[in-house]
């Protein structure tokens, strides 16, 4: 269960699991390809407990967002799952890629057959950090969260993953 934030190195992490545990893994790419799981994840945003079964139906891991706003659900509800924290050392890094990409995106007015997944992910967003769209407020909600994740999950369940540690080889 992913509970790494987008522009963590996230689809490179996609491609490997599903490389070598040979099944998907869920990606905010696949919300893109199944629009009907926006739905679920807006249950989940709104506070509602989704049918997280029927949701990852197919799907052997998890990865990037949506996953990571709900790693602590997820984990409870997949008990055997490892956790999975993608990080960037850097949390100015992690805001330029993030800016640059994912904010940049959700400043822009969407096409209309877009509106459900953006509202979704915007209110994903604002729980993630009210200030989003604020650096300072970002990298210390980015640093917040991945200091969360190491001081509650599980220590045996625990995995961090870098990729700078790939690219420095």
């Amino acid at each position: 269960m992913g509970a790494g934030l987008g522009r963590t190195g996230t689809l490179s992490l996609k491609m490997a699991i599903e490389r070598l545990v040979g099944g998907s893994c869920y990606h905010m790419l696949e919300v893109f390809e199944h629009p009907e799981h926006v739905p679920m994840w807006q249950q989940a945003v709104d506070g509602d407990t989704p049918d997280w079964d029927a949701l990852f139906d197919g799907y052997v891991a998890a990865v990037d967002w949506p996953v990571a706003a709900y790693w602590r659900e997820l984990s409870e509800r997949y008990p055997d799952a490892v956790v999975l924290l993608s990080v960037r050392d850097d949390a100015e890094a992690w805001w330029r890629s993030a800016n640059a990409t994912i904010f940049e995106a959700m400043r822009r007015e969407p096409p209309p057959e877009m509106a459900d997944w953006y509202r979704m992910v915007t209110d994903m967003l604002r729980r993630f950090n009210e200030q989003w769209q604020d650096a300072e407020a970002s990298m210390a909600q980015y640093e917040r969260h991945n200091d969360d994740v190491r001081a509650t999950a599980d220590p045996d369940r625990l995995v961090e993953w870098r990729p700078e540690e790939l690219a420095a080889r």
